[in-house]
Parts: structure tokens; C-alpha cells; sequence
């Protein structure tokens, strides 16, 4: 409860009694929690390479946008791996099937965004892969926490670009622990594979452009004494 809520409470209410249902531990101990740095452009081949370990049975692959999801599903089943995505876009029905399908076993992996790490319970999920890092560090428990259920034993990866780490040093803030460092190496390049920009050209944010790229890209052929010449005329003449 936020510190001014808790105030407030106090101040208005009459011999309150506060009934506190929060776990003493934010994260299960069943969970083994692990983190690989690996840069954008790479993470669809880690993810393939993570989701072809032994060992993983049923996994759910965490993304921050409804795009993302997509577009990783649509990436595993290019590789042959079975995969479902789920989130907010998606009809009640559509939801419905890709849920069922993946608790049948159709599919082996579901790609969803938030608005299902809080709602699915599904037995059986053996890994949790954190595609990328979400915006708020109380989300992470939430979707790791899909698996190491009733007592069992569960894998969480998380995919962290240079660009995450702040969310990363949030999340480990939040938990009180520092998930296990995994240098995973991947395997070569397919030559046919397109080359994805790195994290620097993605996460860097469009700056306004300057008054010459302006002019050139506005003016088509124009050249700079043009623009010169424009530039004085607007000037106040002096008195």
C-alpha cells in the first residue's frame, strides 16, 4: 500500500484494522531464475535455441507489445515450434482456442503479453522466457510466476538487451535477488537469415532534425546560398 494511502487511512479512519494477505517472499523459491544478455537482433535465435533444450516441455514467452507477440509467434512456427499468441487484440474465442490448444498440447509454446501473466493458470508450464523485460518491475513476478506451481519446480529466462538493463536493476530492487548470469552461445548465423538493426539504431529516439536537414529535406534542390538569401530577407532591418 503506498505510504501516502496508508496516511490517509489513518487520518480518516476510526480504530482501523489492517489485514495484510502480501507474501513475506515476492518470488518462488521453486522458480530458478536466469538471465542472458543478448542484444535485439539475436534474441529470436536464443529464443529458439532456449526453447529447444531438453527439459522444456510447455513455455510461455512473455512480450511487451501486441505487435511483438505476433511477430515471435509467427517466427516459431517459421522454425517448426509450435506456438500460440494471446493477448488484448485478439477475440474471446480466438483467446479461448489458443488457450485450449496449448493445454491439449497442439501448441507447446504461448506467446502472450501482460494482460495473461495474471489470468493463466494452466498446469505443467515448465519455463517462463521473458522476451523482453516489462515496463514494471511487479509484472515480472506476475509472469514468472506462471510456472513453479504447486510446488513444483519451474525455469524463468529473461532475454536482456544493453538497452534493458535499468528494467533489470528495477526488477532485482523489487525481488531482493539477482537472477543468475547464463552466457549462452549461440549458433551461426543462417546466411539467408536478414540482419536486424543492433539495440543503439532501435532503442535511439528520433531527435528533431536540424534547421539544414530541414531545409534540404523540404526544399529538393535548393541549395544552402538559397536558403541564405531567405534567411536575410526575414531579417528586421535595423533602425
Amino acid at each position: 500500500m503506498p505510504k501516502e494511502v496508508a496516511a490517509l487511512a489513518r487520518e480518516i479512519l476510526k480504530d482501523p484494522v489492517r489485514v495484510d494477505v502480501s507474501p513475506k517472499q515476492v518470488t518462488v523459491k521453486q522458480i530458478d531464475q536466469r538471465v542472458v544478455m543478448v542484444g535485439n537482433g539475436d534474441k529470436p535465435r536464443m529464443l529458439e535455441q532456449l526453447l529447444r533444450e531438453d527439459g522444456v516441455a510447455r513455455a510461455i514467452v512473455f512480450t511487451r507489445t501486441k505487435h511483438g507477440a505476433n511477430k515471435v509467434a509467427k517466427q516459431l512456427g517459421n522454425a517448426g515450434i509450435g506456438a500460440e499468441a494471446i493477448h488484448g487484440n485478439k477475440s474471446q474465442n480466438a483467446r479461448q482456442r489458443a488457450l485450449q490448444s496449448f493445454k491439449d498440447g497442439d501448441s507447446w509454446v504461448l506467446v502472450a503479453t501482460d494482460i495473461a501473466a495474471r489470468g493463466i493458470d494452466i498446469d505443467g508450464v515448465t519455463h517462463v522466457v521473458n522476451y523482453e523485460l516489462p515496463h514494471e518491475p511487479e509484472s515480472y513476478v506476475h509472469r514468472i510466476g506462471r510456472t513453479g506451481r504447486a510446488g513444483a519446480a519451474g525455469i524463468a529466462w529473461s532475454l536482456v538487451d544493453p538497452s534493458e538493463r535499468s528494467r533489470l536493476r528495477a526488477v532485482e530492487r523489487l525481488i531482493r535477488f539477482s537472477p543468475t548470469e547464463v552466457a549462452v552461445k549461440l549458433p551461426p548465423r543462417d546466411p539467408s537469415e536478414p540482419v536486424r538493426p543492433d539495440a543503439r539504431s532501435e532503442s535511439r529516439p528520433q531527435g528533431r532534425q536540424s534547421s539544414a536537414a530541414r531545409g534540404q529535406s523540404g526544399r529538393t534542390g535548393a541549395d544552402d546560398s538559397t536558403t541564405r538569401r531567405v534567411r536575410r530577407r526575414r531579417r528586421p532591418r535595423a533602425a
